[in-house]
């Protein structure tokens, strides 16, 4: 049920206001009031509002006073502000500082309906994107509490809130991409793009237009122009899986770009300017690489101010029940199945095994347990399907 709060001083103003949001009975309001500005904003502390209408000439603490706070301490309700003294000027400051609108008194039935339901839709839409977010949030969560884990985690807390760039290292399937994730969401460009690249999926040919977008014309199937990662991730965090993979040429364009934080579209000659902190993986020994002419050592100096090394599965299966745990529960919510319970046996049976393929392959091997296994998932099962 929609909540709303009226915030007004005048007790007529208040008392219309109420009436005639009851008596909108297909939307099912529930109602509070709020006699002035200090008021108002002590309720929507202390719990959750979807719209507040709120008067701007009131005693104590004006309208503007009270959306600048609930602004500066992220109170998502959706403000709607009215004035006996409405001009252009304080309708469009109001927006500025966050209201979703502005009406002047007395406002016009049809309007104040109108936009009472455009304001809810759009909390519903905000309340929704918090939920995904989190939802995102859990999937790429790291989990483990080994020490290998707990040293990734100290770097990650270390890291993340600098520009830094990072260098993470380890096997395939051992969660590159995650701590890659964790850096940017524990960072002050979280609001902003993640865009993820990777090198090793790319053509050698395509990777340059993939990275720095090209020019209308600049080859036979440039039909348009198009725009790279690195103006996709602007202000936000750019991350080149697989970068060992990457061709020469490419790496010279992109330390280029580290260099000296501008790039060029291919077939293009104006240099773009970029605010991108870049975060690099590889499963691949780069020293070794640029020993054999492969990776150019300049380019790795530049990637590698930190380095985070992610280990393998193999070196932590005292973290396989928390990841078991996880993955259980997530194929459940994916195929929308009562989740699956595992024996103890079952788990020590899943510590035994190798894990060459580390995290990844656990989470595939539990999809594959819960879809063929009948009730709790016994050592006979592990042993069958995995």
């Amino acid at each position: 049920m929609p909540k709303i709060l009226i915030i007004e001083d005048e007790v007529s103003i208040r008392s219309v206001l109420k009436e005639i949001l009851k008596d909108q009975k297909d939307m099912k309001l529930e109602i509070d009031e709020a006699r002035d500005g200090q008021e108002g904003l002590a309720k929507l502390e202390s719990e959750h509002f979807d719209v507040a209408f709120c008067d701007i000439k009131m005693p104590k603490m004006d309208g503007m006073e009270v959306l600048q706070k609930a602004k500066a301490k992220e109170i998502d309700t959706a403000f709607i502000m009215i004035s006996a003294h409405g001009s252009t000027e304080l309708a469009v400051d109001a927006v500025k500082n966050g209201a979703y609108d502005f009406l002047q008194k007395p406002p016009d039935l049809n309007r104040l309906l109108i936009t009472l339901r455009n304001a809810l839709d759009k909390t519903t839409l905000v309340q929704e994107t918090h939920r995904l977010r989190k939802k995102i949030s859990t999937l790429h969560s790291i989990v483990g509490k080994s020490t290998a884990l707990q040293e990734v985690f100290s770097m990650i807390e270390k890291v993340a809130p600098t520009d830094a760039r990072v260098l993470i290292t380890g096997p395939n399937g051992s969660g590159k991409e995650l701590v890659a994730r964790q850096l940017h969401e524990q960072s002050k460009r979280a609001n902003h793009p993640f865009v993820e690249v990777n090198c090793a999926a790319i053509p050698a040919e395509l990777i340059e237009s993939e990275l720095f977008g090209h020019e209308k014309g600049a080859f036979t199937s440039a039909v348009k122009q198009r725009i790279g990662k690195f103006e996709q991730a602007e202000k936000g965090t750019l991350f080149l899986d697989e970068i060992g993979d990457m061709s020469l040429s490419a790496q010279a364009k992109v330390l280029r770009a580290l260099q000296e934080n501008k790039i060029t579209r291919v077939g293009g000659e104006k240099d773009i300017l970029v605010d991108v902190r870049v975060l690099a993986a590889t499963n691949k020994d780069l020293k070794k690489e640029i020993a054999e002419n492969r990776f150019r050592e300049d380019l790795y100096h530049r990637l590698s101010v930190i380095v985070i090394k992610v280990p393998s599965l193999a070196d932590r299966k005292e973290d396989i029940p928390l990841l078991v745990d996880k993955f259980l529960t997530e194929t459940a919510t994916n195929y929308g199945i009562k989740r699956k319970e595992i024996s103890s046996k079952a788990i020590e049976a899943l510590q035994e095994h190798p894990w060459t393929g580390n995290v990844r392959e656990l989470k595939n091997v539990i999809e594959r347990l819960v879809i063929m296994c009948e009730g709790t998932i016994r050592p006979e099962d592990v042993r069958k399907y995995l």
